[in-house]
């Protein structure tokens, strides 16, 4: 089974950068994305073969996520259950006869760290929601979580030590989720690829130069870490500060 994520940072601009060509090529059988700025009303985009279930915030051009899948899940949900987490539009969950995918957009912590605290409850309730899910069958989790967890996952992890993405305190939450039963899908195959990255900064060349992030993932349930094929990373597809991310497993 081939799946997709990209941060498309606003998909109506990123469907004049060839957003449509990508997805057709690649041929996913599930395509998540997250930042996707706007309501499903405000953007034509149906492809054919594919159903589409988008959860976007309250708050216009901000946020927001959507799943394209070939086949029908069971069970759709948006949101974890909590009103205070769930206005954004940053998760989607869809079940399947043997596992769950959950597409999520996790919050930014901000400059200056504004956003840190509530950022450090947020980990803690979805942690919670993904273990309760895994309960019943395995998870596979993609999308944007704001964080490159180890200094391997950056260019420059020294001099980014306290911003937004590689604070201890960002990096301990997923040490956190992983040890509670769950695997990085690009590090189980890839643990010591250097200069692989899926976010780079508008400023200062910083994709000509390769000077970026991996914050964008797949993760999955430990118990089906054995299945994982390949993980994907194309850093040749623009379109988005982020670039796509892929895994193939099979489930």
């Amino acid at each position: 089974m081939k799946m997709i994520s990209w941060n498309v940072n606003g998909i109506r601009a990123c469907l004049t950068k060839g957003f449509a060509d990508f997805f057709e090529k690649i041929d996913a059988d599930i395509f998540c994305i997250q930042e996707t700025k706007c309501q499903p009303e405000q953007v034509e985009l149906e492809f054919d073969g594919y159903t589409s279930y988008w959860n976007s915030a309250e708050k216009k051009g901000y946020s927001g996520t959507a799943i394209f899948t070939k086949k029908k899940p069971k069970k759709v949900t948006y949101g974890i259950g909590i009103e205070e987490h769930d206005k954004e539009g940053r998760i989607i969950t869809l079940e399947f006869n043997k596992f769950y995918i959950v597409d999520i957009y996790t919050p930014n912590s901000k400059r200056e760290l504004e956003r840190l605290e509530y950022r450090q409850i947020w980990e803690d309730e979805v942690r919670k929601y993904l273990l309760k899910l895994n309960e019943s069958k395995p998870v596979i989790m993609c999308g944007d979580l704001n964080v490159a967890h180890k200094e391997i996952d950056l260019k420059n992890p020294k001099s980014n030590r306290k911003n937004a993405g590689f604070t201890d305190e960002e990096r301990n939450k997923m040490t956190e989720l992983l040890n509670a039963g769950f695997t990085d899908t690009f590090r189980y195959l890839y643990p010591n690829k250097q200069d692989a990255y899926s976010w780079w900064s508008y400023m200062g060349r910083a994709r000509e130069k390769n000077i970026g992030w991996r914050i964008d993932y797949f993760i999955v349930s430990k118990d089906i870490e054995t299945k994982i094929k390949d993980a994907q990373i194309y850093p040749e597809i623009m379109g988005s500060d982020h670039c796509p991310v892929g895994l193939d497993i099979n489930i």
